[in-house]
């Protein structure tokens, strides 16, 4: 499986690293998997310049991007721009236009692609994830789902694949995103390297999520945020909350749909675990306890949503 690894100035250091090693990792235990060894990787680094700077300033020697034109996988990095008002700037400037044409030009040869993090936004800009479903940081969420309207967000997931294209979430996610290109090849070899590099198997991002954080890209959900957060124990209906807040109930749900992509009553359940996750870390209240502290009468919705948000079964 000949993969090209696409590094561009402005690298996540991390990002690029956690492939490189994942990949290379597989290639040299494949043959330790019993039976027939997978297929061996060829593992291509390339670039639009034969050297390019990381984000932290490391010097990567690349191959030509040329090279990529016959590969089984285009994988692109994140790059590390932590601040989500010139993210988008970035990614839209002229630097970054030989890259949006690399990425068009290999999605219409038919080059499958994956990225995560940050690079998500890159490929959403080059137009590739038109109509597909995708994955990002669960920080930068909002901020693409209002930039990149015809594209699903699904930031509660770790790793999306649609239309033959691979995106995972925040920037550690790197590790899941090439995980997942060898599981696609050999579960058993991607089993073998997790257990190398020690990686637990990450399905969701919910767990990670800060949902005050979300909020407050938008001033109505930050407000509805904070009128909820303040009655967690009680049942809070969504209209009251309108009311309060001096909008119709529509306009609520707008909003929290437009910005986070759920539900109001959705948001005050991301609080609510938040709060029981919190409570049953710091103090030793058994969970009947905790549910009641955060609006349940009994455990067993408190518990099934504990289990959804760690993204188990």
């Amino acid at each position: 499986m000949k993969v090209a690894v696409l590094a561009v100035d402005g690298v996540f250091d991390s990002g690029i690293s956690a492939v490189l090693d994942v990949l290379h990792t597989a290639h040299a235990l494949r043959r330790r998997v019993a039976g027939t060894p997978p297929p061996a990787f060829d593992i291509r680094t390339v670039g639009v310049r034969r050297r390019v700077r990381t984000g932290l300033g490391h010097r990567i020697d690349t191959e030509p991007v040329a090279v990529a034109e016959d590969a089984d996988l285009l994988v692109v990095p994140a790059l590390m721009e932590r601040r989500p008002e010139l993210l988008v700037e970035t990614v839209a400037s002229a630097a970054y236009r030989p890259v949006r044409r690399i990425l068009a030009d290999s999605r219409g040869r038919d080059t499958p692609l994956a990225t995560a993090c940050t690079g998500t936004f890159l490929l959403a800009e080059a137009g590739v994830l038109d109509g597909l479903r995708a994955t990002t940081s669960w920080w930068l969420a909002p901020l693409f789902r209002e930039r990149y309207r015809g594209v699903t967000v699904e930031e509660t997931r770790m790793v999306v694949r649609s239309g033959g294209v691979t995106t995972a979430g925040a920037a550690f996610g790197h590790l899941d995103l090439a995980l997942s290109v060898v599981g696609a090849r050999s579960p058993a070899l991607a089993d073998l390297v997790r257990r190398y590099l020690i990686v637990d198997d990450r399905a969701s991002q919910a767990a990670y999520a800060i949902p005050s954080a979300l909020a407050h890209h938008d001033p109505l959900v930050a407000a509805f945020e904070q009128w909820a957060r303040a009655r967690l124990a009680d049942p809070a209906p969504i209209a009251d909350a309108a009311r309060d807040l001096g909008v119709s109930e529509r306009t609520l749900q707008r909003a929290v749909a437009r910005t986070l992509g759920r539900t109001p009553v959705g948001l005050v359940q991301d609080l609510r675990v938040e709060q029981a996750e919190h409570l049953l870390r710091t103090t030793e209240l058994p969970l009947a306890a905790v549910a009641r502290r955060v609006g349940y009468e009994s455990p067993g919705p408190l518990r099934a949503l504990l289990r959804r948000r760690r993204g188990e079964p």
